[in-house]
């Protein structure tokens, strides 16, 4: 049986400004912020910081519908958290919302054809990279966590040809001194935890690859996450200590556009994670080197994608593939509806990539991108080192339906879709009914509405304070608390707000003590 585990979608945005009166990418993202949280008002911001470095306070904050708006101080990306969830229709929906909520504060804001944002993983020119990550609770013994891991990297590496977001050209790392910027950074972030440095250079032997962010990657598993960019990174946060599960944030993550990719990619982790779990781990599929078959897999123009493994042969990534489906068959075939519909597309798409990967453009970003890159080509006699392409590879990102250049080829092809424009709607102002949001972003709304100022929100519990005491409400299991507590601490809430700020503004919440690991 598919236990029901949580997951959800990090995305961090590339922004696009095309009116210099505006001023920078930056400050426009911080406008957006700020009008976001403070004259708009859906969600709140963080009045602590979450972490100092990372994620300071007033950076950004949780929204109505239990997911996160905030700047990331690594690059000064727009990044959008969707709450957790626990089926696969409810992962395309809310990662949805998030360029809805964008794109409404634009037209609030500004103009689309003024600023543009992208859910794209690369920056062509300035060899910049930035993430869409992918977070899953997951429970594994400690003594098994070695053998469960190598399973899962073995997995991720290969997991591209369905789920790669594809791109034009490619990078290579550097470490010549002279490539290797040594400025100051804007920020702290931009130099702490740095054990080294090294610079990007475009690579002019790559005419497309399958995924974004395979040439930016340097390590199977990291505590890192700049400079040091890994597969994967292990957290063991509060939720470990409430649960005893621990997060698996896996950095490896692809930007797509397709709901069906995003599906897929999400539902066949879930699958091999549960694999891990139950100890049911196929060691014939293991990698020998990981990041050398990534970047080797990604960058292959024949499609051959051949992988060494662990015991010394040599096949092919699509019947490496089917180990993990053969596995995941065997042991979670009819344990749910989300279980079955990954099996049967999973094996559906691995069949078509043999015979004839064409086929596969309405569903997979890579191959639509390629397919709509071929077109442009043809018709205008260009090749793929001409520098349009990447401008063209770009607008494929743009989340504006009205300009992106998914969206026209999904109304010119067809793409097959996962969930309905009324679901995302709703997912952009309601958190999802069947896991711990529901409580989070209740609570959000109660405290937007009575105007309190001090509180600690988190994934994992909210706090209130008042003049003279506090209320806690632990997010504590994947369901959250019974609607009755949540709708108590609702109403404890919004009478602790009416109180006032029951301190010195968000400098009143340090002067107490509540046990939390900030």
């Amino acid at each position: 049986m598919v236990r029901s585990r949580l997951f959800g979608i990090e995305t961090e945005f590339g922004c696009l400004v095309r009116d210099e009166a505006l001023g920078t990418p930056e400050q426009v993202v911080t406008r957006l912020k700020d009008y976001a949280y403070n004259e708009k008002r859906i969600g709140l911001l963080d009045m602590h910081s979450r972490d100092y470095a990372f994620e300071p306070a007033l950076c950004g904050g949780f929204l109505t519908n239990g997911g996160r708006l905030y700047i990331d101080a690594v690059g000064d990306h727009l990044e959008y958290a969707t709450p957790e969830v626990v089926r696969l229709a409810s992962a395309v929906a809310y990662d949805r919302a998030g360029h809805r909520v964008i794109l409404d504060l634009v037209d609030d804001l500004f103009s689309r054809e003024a600023v543009s944002f992208h859910n794209n993983s690369v920056d062509h020119f300035g060899g910049h990279t930035f993430g869409c990550h992918e977070n899953y609770s997951v429970s594994i013994q400690d003594e098994r966590v070695r053998p469960a891991l190598m399973l899962i990297v073995s997995f991720l590496v290969t997991r591209q040809i369905y789920a790669g977001a594809g791109r034009v050209g490619g990078h290579r790392i550097t470490r010549n001194p002279r490539a290797v910027s040594r400025r100051p950074g804007r920020h702290e972030i931009d130099t702490v935890w740095v054990g080294s440095l090294y610079g990007v250079e475009p690579d002019p032997t790559v005419d497309f690859q399958l995924s974004q962010r395979a040439d930016h990657i340097l390590h199977t598993i990291s505590g890192r996450v700049r400079f040091s960019r890994a597969l994967i990174n292990p957290k063991h946060d509060t939720f470990s200590d409430l649960t005893g599960e621990w997060r698996l944030h896996v950095l490896f993550g692809e930007a797509n556009m397709s709901e069906y990719a995003t599906a897929l990619k999400l539902g066949t982790t879930c699958l091999v994670l549960q694999l891990a779990e139950m100890d049911h781990i196929p060691t014939s599929p293991w990698v020998a080197s990981p990041i050398e078959t990534l970047r080797s897999v990604s960058r292959d123009g024949a499609l051959r994608w051949e992988v060494r493994l662990g015991d010394g042969r040599t096949i092919s990534a699509v019947d490496q593939q089917r180990m993990f489906l053969a596995a995941a068959k065997e042991t979670l075939a009819g344990s749910s509806e989300d279980a079955d519909w990954t099996l049967r597309e999973w094996e559906t798409v691995l069949d078509a990539l043999e015979s004839d990967y064409h086929a596969l453009a309405d569903r997979l970003d890579w191959v639509a991108k390629r397919s709509m890159l071929e077109t442009f080509m043809e018709a205008d006699g260009l090749s793929w080192g001409d520098e349009v392409l990447h401008s063209l590879d770009l607008e494929y990102h743009n989340i504006d339906p009205r300009a992106g250049l998914h969206y026209a080829f999904a109304e010119l092809r067809g793409m097959k879709r996962v969930t309905t424009d009324d679901a995302i709607r709703r997912a952009s102002v309601a958190p999802p009914p069947d896991t711990r949001a529901r409580a989070r972003g209740r609570v959000v709304q109660a405290l937007i509405e009575s105007g309190a100022r001090n509180y600690i929100i988190d994934w994992d519990a909210v706090n209130v304070i008042g003049s003279e005491s506090i209320h806690r409400l632990l997010l504590d299991t994947a369901a959250g608390p019974p609607e009755s507590d949540v709708k108590q601490f609702c109403e404890a809430a919004k009478c602790l707000g009416e109180e006032g700020d029951g301190g010195d503004g968000p400098a009143g919440l340090f002067g107490i003590d509540l046990g939390l690991d900030l």
